[in-house]
């Protein structure tokens, strides 16, 4: 096995010389101590020369191309492009793009020499992260930066990838008629035509929209993207404490956010028909979290039932024993959901008569119970169900969620 000493004179003579400090020193870390790896490379060749005649360096490193002498105008082409674009973040993170040819030799070499060295692109990226700390006066983050710089050193250019803010909050939908997301019309699918007046959506405005526009424009963002934890359909108020969501603002170029005021912005946009409040910055995994517990929750529900004959205060009283229910895919989402018999728990219901053919029912159940099926029976798929139990046909006239408890 060779020695590091044989393996640095290897390493000389095959690049004739012409090898930097730095690329000579990591392929010796971390076997040799050093503050960094051009030390390294200064004290191998230092050793080499006592012992040896080596050839002096009179080319460009047959490694790097001296990408390290020019990392000075490096690091000021990448400050004046964040300058120029106006982006703020707190963390950030370094890429880089070299040549094909730079990566052959690099590869070549570790499979003559059986080195096991730092790679180029991470020695690059290691120094340009140190001193864009000292001078941009951010951290580096490897988990969660607010912006990737990628220096592409094949076109000599910086490409900034602004990644995704996250804001959790709750919303209240207090008006009827409004979907959760931008629905695209169903004949141009979103292209724009008669039917949607060119439009490209099926509705003028959705929760989603009214909550981002403020946002957009607060964070200079290019576009959003909304997660809730599930959703009510379009004729379903949402009120109580309101459902959480994560919004999530692609590109922005403003982060620090007022939140209390971009609360009051967003609620006198909504003009009274969705609301917003417990706004936050929260990380990306917040995103899939909230998708997640949709079903994982209980929902109290409101529900305005219309009976086909009148019913007893005996016969509504039979209500409370819904229980477990096994519910199969209801028709209306039979098209995009599985078809599948799912059980879902009934924790508690009230039940009010309001007249001999009309019910409020309070109803706290597991998330994923269809509210609508559970009342109608939805020919016999929701067992069992307001109708079975009244023995008679039984629908939701108006239906609201009172609480999302996750």
């Amino acid at each position: 096995m060779k020695n590091t000493t044989d393996q640095a004179r290897e390493i000389v003579e095959l690049t004739h010389g012409n090898i930097c400090n730095r690329c000579l020193g990591r392929n010796f870390y971390p076997q040799l101590s050093g503050k960094d790896n051009a030390d390294r490379g200064i004290y191998l060749k230092e050793i080499l020369s006592r012992e040896d005649s080596i050839p002096d360096k009179t080319k460009s490193c047959q490694l790097c191309g001296d990408v390290f002498l020019d990392l000075e105008d490096t690091l000021e082409k990448i400050i004046s492009i964040i300058e120029k674009f106006q982006v703020e973040f707190s963390t950030f993170l370094v890429g880089c793009r070299l040549s094909p040819d730079i990566l052959e030799k690099e590869k070549k070499l570790q499979e003559i020499t059986g080195s096991t060295s730092d790679s180029l692109k991470k020695e690059i990226n290691r120094e340009l992260g140190k001193e864009l700390e000292v001078r941009l006066n951010r951290e580096v983050d490897f988990d969660n930066p607010n912006l990737v710089i990628m220096m592409d050193f094949t076109r000599n250019w910086v490409d900034l990838q602004i990644n995704p803010l996250f804001m959790e909050g709750r919303y209240r939908k207090l008006l009827r008629g409004i979907p959760q997301t931008r629905w695209p019309c169903r004949k141009c699918r979103g292209k724009g035509c008669e039917r949607c007046n060119f439009t490209g959506k099926m509705y003028p405005e959705s929760v989603e929209e009214l909550i981002a526009e403020k946002v957009l424009t607060a964070s200079n963002g290019k576009e959003s993207r909304f997660h809730g934890a599930g959703r009510e359909d379009l004729d379903v108020r949402m009120l109580g404490g309101g459902r959480p969501f994560v919004l999530e603002i692609k590109e922005p170029k403003v982060r620090d956010l007022n939140l209390e005021e971009l609360t009051s912005q967003i609620n006198h946009h909504c003009q009274g028909k969705v609301e917003v409040l417990q706004l936050k910055m929260v990380g990306k995994d917040r995103r899939s979290g909230v998708k997640a517990s949709s079903t994982e929750t209980y929902k109290v529900y409101r529900a305005l039932v219309e009976l086909e004959e009148e019913v007893s205060p005996e016969q509504a009283e039979t209500l409370n024993s819904l229980k477990v229910i096994k519910q199969r895919t209801p028709v209306r989402v039979s098209h995009r959901r599985a078809d599948k018999i799912r059980t879902r728990e009934v924790k508690d219901i009230k039940v009010k008569i309001l007249d001999p053919t009309h019910l409020e029912l309070i109803i706290d159940c597991e998330g994923g119970l269809y509210i609508k099926e559970l009342i109608s029976g939805d020919e016999k798929r929701t067992k069992p169900s307001v109708a079975s139990l009244l023995s008679t046909g039984a629908q939701c006239i108006e239906l609201d969620v009172l609480e999302v408890n996750i």
